[in-house]
């Protein structure tokens, strides 16, 4: 199995619903997300997916993300916009826009809200 990871960044608010703590308040992050897409076979260049690729796919993503008020930003305008959550929708997002790549697949998500705190999704 072969795997292939890169990490991008953005900035975003939020505030958690129904949480007793200071996240209860609006706050932001410079948050990190990490993506690892996995599988078994490289294409004829020697490749599981070019970086190149992988990176508009997320930018596609996250860009969309930076610097809104996740709290309406959907689904979050729904859902709580927790890392846990954040994490399940790029996820979701990032198999959407890879999903003509036969053979690879997102092995996981992780996001960090601060250098010392993420929270990770895989399927």
């Amino acid at each position: 199995m072969f795997e292939v990871t890169i990490e991008e960044t953005f900035a975003a608010g939020h505030a958690l619903r129904n949480y007793r703590g200071k996240c209860e308040n609006v706050h932001g992050h410079n948050y990190r997300c990490q993506v690892t897409l996995e599988g078994a076979q490289l294409d004829s260049v020697g490749l599981l997916v070019d970086f190149v690729e992988l990176k508009k796919v997320v930018h596609g993503v996250l860009d969309r993300m930076d610097h809104q008020w996740l709290n309406e930003f959907p689904p979050f305008d729904v859902l709580n916009p927790s890392a846990e959550n954040m994490a399940k929708y790029i996820y979701d997002e990032v198999c959407e826009g890879l999903k003509t790549r036969d053979g690879v697949k997102v092995g996981a998500i992780r996001l960090w809200e601060t250098d010392t705190a993420s929270a990770t999704y895989r399927p």
